[in-house]
């Protein structure tokens, strides 16, 4: 199943919801997706990748995470993932992603979290 990336503001927080499969094949979309709103001339408070219609996600995705949480953290941007569904949370627990970038059960939560 291909994966499909919807972008929107939310006052200064832009919440980026990718759906579907994120592996070697869509992972760059999101990548792209992603250093698209941190390349901005306009620069956003916080950045929340809502991950609740992610099904599926491998290192490539998780390559792109730890790519854009230091993009982010480099120009002061907040970066959080929020909703991600069991398996995927499962992946980022075994990959040590949960060390690194703040992981949020719900994503109206992560929003109040990175524009505060």
């Amino acid at each position: 199943m291909a994966s499909q990336i919807s972008i929107h503001a939310e006052g200064d927080v832009v919440v980026v919801t990718p759906t579907g499969e994120l592996d070697a094949v869509t992972s760059p979309d999101l990548a792209a997706a992603l250093e698209g709103v941190l390349g901005a001339e306009e620069p956003c408070r916080g950045v929340v990748i809502d991950f609740s219609g992610v099904t599926f996600c491998d290192s490539r995705c998780i390559g792109v995470l730890v790519a854009c949480y230091r993009q982010a953290r480099d120009r002061g941007i907040a970066l959080v993932v929020s909703s991600p569904q069991r398996t995927v949370y499962r992946l980022f627990v075994i990959a040590g992603i949960d060390q690194v970038i703040t992981i949020e059960d719900d994503t109206r939560n992560a929003i109040t979290s990175v524009s505060a």
